[in-house]
């Protein structure tokens, strides 16, 4: 049995100290995660549907679950875009595979990032959400980087029940999330 904590058991652990430190009368105040969102866009990759089987396929490797695609929603003639067209998949995770999926990008993932030095606090938005940009999707170990033939880009949404971005960077900190100091 391993002594390391995952983020959920952290969470469990540290609900009343962060709901101490927000000076919340009821525990169930104290924020969460609600959901992630793993989303990409797959425009350059429109007509090789070899490339598009295998960031499907890499998507589903990463997070657990089968990626669903997403058309546009009005036509675009500067990006060549038609309603309905399809130009990207997403992937939303809830409950135990959004707790194991936040586990391996903070303790596997994030730390195979050239040059790391923490994630900004400013990717944090007003209503607690943390949006993370991965440049290149081979940093998770469920991909094997000399099989890929066509590396790509995704963001990673975790959507929180904070109501501030103050409040949502303590509950990002309490987690373990690496989260540069204000003075960087």
């Amino acid at each position: 049995m391993s002594t390391v904590k995952t983020i959920k058991q952290q969470y469990n652990d540290s609900i009343a100290d962060l709901q101490k430190d927000l000076g919340l009368d009821n525990v169930m105040l104290v924020p969460r995660i609600e959901k992630v969102v793993v989303n990409t866009g797959t425009g350059k990759f429109d007509k090789n549907k070899e490339a598009l089987a295998e960031i499907e396929q890499s998507l589903r490797d990463i997070t657990g679950q089968q990626p669903i695609k997403t058309k546009a929603r009005q036509s675009i003639s500067g990006f060549k875009i038609r309603e309905g067209q399809n130009v990207g998949m997403k992937v939303t995770l809830h409950g135990q595979r959004m707790w194991d999926f936040l586990d391996r990008l903070v303790s596997t993932a994030l730390p195979r990032v050239r040059d790391f030095h923490g994630i900004e606090a400013k990717v944090i938005d007003e209503s607690g959400n943390l949006n993370i940009g991965i440049k290149e999707h081979t940093i998770f170990p469920e991909i094997f980087a000399e099989s890929v033939k066509n590396p790509f880009s995704f963001q990673i949404t975790l959507v929180s029940t904070a109501d501030n971005k103050e409040d949502a960077e303590k509950l990002y900190r309490v987690l373990g999330f690496p989260l540069q100091k204000e003075d960087e």
